[in-house]
């Protein structure tokens, strides 16, 4: 029996089985989300030492992979059995097991989210190369939506890699034609850079960054340009709304910075939801 005949076979099985992969993906990308930041400042300020002729500071390892995950609060090694994707976090309770310190709640939320995310595509697109393709793409975006929000952050070594993907995965058309995912991607890249440009000439300040002109550029490479108009629009209208809401019941300044990619990610998922799952 091949995998397409075990998903037609036991549809709920199927997805059952790919929400369980996605809370084990959700727990590496708690890794990423944590370390690629951390990994990404400490570059940036060895860089930056280089170029200032200044010893540059020593420190341990620090990568993805090692370390082994360990307690973010007195860094001691977690046990395997406090590893299990949200289960543990439950039994727990959002303690720590060593030092009876809270844990995130981001932890569980982005498993489960993964998982929830997995098990829908699962029942919008059968077994095969477009549903391997959804379930990288939605890795990758709720890796940066949490990234963004926490950091205001949207990594090249994630986005940059994202718009190749699309292009590559539109070859044979899966999602849009060759042609629709090149001027998809390169008309989104440079309205948003322009307008970035745009905005930091008439205010002197940064309002759009280059990760998000990145960001847009890869929804463009995997859906084509005629997803563009409406997922702005979408994600616009949420931040607008965000802001404002700050504004009135956390009563923070509207020249705070909103992360936009969060925004963007969310629309597009909506967008990719709608538009392109069919029934399985």
């Amino acid at each position: 029996m091949t995998l397409v005949d075990m998903a037609y076979a036991f549809p709920v099985g199927w997805v059952v089985m790919l929400g369980i992969l996605g809370l084990l993906v959700g727990s590496f990308l708690n890794v990423v989300i944590c370390r690629l930041p951390a990994s990404l400042m400490a570059r940036w300020q060895n860089e930056a030492c280089q170029i200032l002729n200044m010893p540059q500071p020593v420190r341990a390892t620090y990568n993805l992979c090692w370390p082994p995950s360990a307690c973010a609060s007195c860094q001691r090694p977690l046990l395997r059995r406090d590893l299990v994707p949200v289960f543990s976090w439950c039994l727990l309770r959002g303690k720590s097991r060593c030092c009876s310190q809270p844990i995130s709640r981001r932890y569980p939320l982005v498993e489960l989210a993964c998982g929830i995310l997995f098990a829908s595509a699962g029942m919008l697109w059968p077994p095969g190369v477009r549903l391997a393709a959804i379930l990288v793409l939605l890795s990758i975006l709720l890796t940066l939506a949490v990234i963004d929000a926490r950091t205001l952050l949207l990594p090249d070594v994630l986005t940059i890699p994202l718009i190749w993907i699309g292009l590559l995965v539109n070859i044979d058309g899966s999602f849009a034609s060759l042609p629709d995912a090149v001027c998809g991607a390169a008309v989104s890249y440079l309205i948003f850079s322009g307008l970035a440009l745009m905005f930091r000439y008439l205010t002197g300040k940064e309002g759009l960054g280059g990760g998000d002109a990145k960001l847009l550029a890869a929804f463009g490479a995997w859906f084509g340009w005629t997803i563009l108009p409406h997922l702005v629009t979408i994600a616009a209208c949420g931040a607008l709304i965000a802001g404002i809401s700050m504004r009135l019941f956390w009563r923070r300044s509207l020249t705070q910075p909103i992360p936009f990619g969060p925004w963007l990610i969310m629309a597009g998922g909506v967008s990719i939801f709608m538009s392109y799952g069919f029934p399985a």
